[in-house]
């Protein structure tokens, strides 16, 4: 593309507009203790505003946070603004703040935590007064607005704060939280050149890490399927946590190429379901790397005369629906290819399945 020239009057214009349109907003930060929010909150000095949105978190997303203060993470800053009479307006927070109330009232049953599963059942009150008294103190940074700030510019800052950036996937969570060997060894499968070309992603995934969660769910899956029950990100999560540095890399290696190998020699369109396609479904990825996997663990040799049960009426059920949380749609599927390709057949003596 020709680059469209910028004269200086334009860049004079911008410039006006910029300083024009700039607004100078007054601000202090301030550390404030868990208690004080409670305090506060319930004599209504910090007050949600009614342009925010209704209190929306589920029980998953308020035990998430809690346990992130427990486990004393970093809180992102809330913003408030202060008001003529000294209450303070919740611009953005407001969320986080009633699931404290909620739970330092003891209101929030903890359950399902994902590190602090020592807690379950419990809630604010069932612990012990030196822990109530040190989560009490735990302080969370408020950025607060001056009183000048006017309500069209407070408004503005909540649009933004909830609009700009994109909730981070599941993958790209996991990959930052769990650094280690095997989460390197994970990262440069997804730069395998065969990879790239037998398992088409749309850019836009691909920079989301959507390459990364395919190749866990190919290791987890094949070496603990049997054992998965209905969440995945747990049951992703545990698998990386307990194998990050203890994992056989050759294995590993030997696995994964000699599957992608199998494929690109057997499957005319690898993973995806055609030759133009442009993404692959991660249940048909899942199927078909598993099970081409496990076919290899019993026949390392193993030679196909073709795959024509890959347009079978099954072999497309078992891959367009999304049954991920069902173990037993996720060992359908991966057995199903596995035994297709060994030539066992199945319960009804059908070797087919048309």
């Amino acid at each position: 593309m020709d680059k469209k020239e910028i004269t200086l009057e334009q860049i004079d214009d911008a410039e006006k507009q910029i300083i024009s349109l700039q607004r100078k907003i007054n601000y202090d930060t301030k550390d404030l203790t868990l208690e004080i929010f409670v305090q506060k909150f319930i004599q209504e000095e910090f007050f949600i505003p009614s342009y925010q949105r209704k209190f929306i978190w589920d029980q998953n997303n308020k035990v998430s946070f809690v346990e992130s203060v427990l486990l004393g993470l970093p809180i992102p800053f809330m913003f408030f603004a202060e008001c003529k009479d000294g209450n303070l307006e919740i611009i953005d927070g407001a969320q986080r703040i009633q699931t404290i109330v909620e739970f330092i009232q003891g209101k929030l049953k903890l359950s399902k935590l994902s590190k602090l599963t020592k807690l379950e059942g419990f809630t604010f009150l069932d612990l012990p007064k030196s822990r109530q008294k040190k989560i009490l103190n735990r302080t969370l940074r408020v950025v607060v607005l001056d009183v000048k700030t006017s309500l069209g510019i407070r408004q503005d800052l909540f649009k933004r704060i909830n609009t700009s950036g994109k909730k981070a996937t599941d993958s790209e969570i996991r990959r930052g939280s769990y650094p280690g060997k095997l989460t390197t060894f994970i990262e440069e499968c997804c730069n395998n050149k065969l990879f790239i070309k037998l398992c088409p992603i749309p850019k836009k995934k691909e920079d989301r890490q959507e390459r990364f969660e395919l190749v866990l769910r190919f290791y987890a899956y094949l070496y603990n399927y049997k054992n998965f029950e209905h969440s995945v990100n747990k049951f992703l999560d545990d698998f990386l946590i307990e194998n990050l540095n203890t994992f056989n890399e050759l294995q590993y290696k030997t696995d994964f190429e000699n599957m992608l190998k199998f494929v690109q020699e057997n499957f005319k369109f690898g993973f995806a379901k055609t030759q133009k396609a442009k993404t692959t479904p991660r249940v048909r990825f899942e199927a078909i790397s598993v099970g081409v996997a496990l076919a290899l663990k019993e026949y390392p040799n193993l030679q196909v005369d073709n795959i024509d049960w890959i347009n079978s009426t099954t072999f497309k059920k078992q891959t367009t629906s999304d049954a991920s949380n069902n173990n037993g749609k996720l060992a359908e599927r991966v057995e199903f290819v596995r035994d297709k390709l060994i030539g066992r057949k199945n319960d009804s003596g059908d070797a087919s399945n048309f």
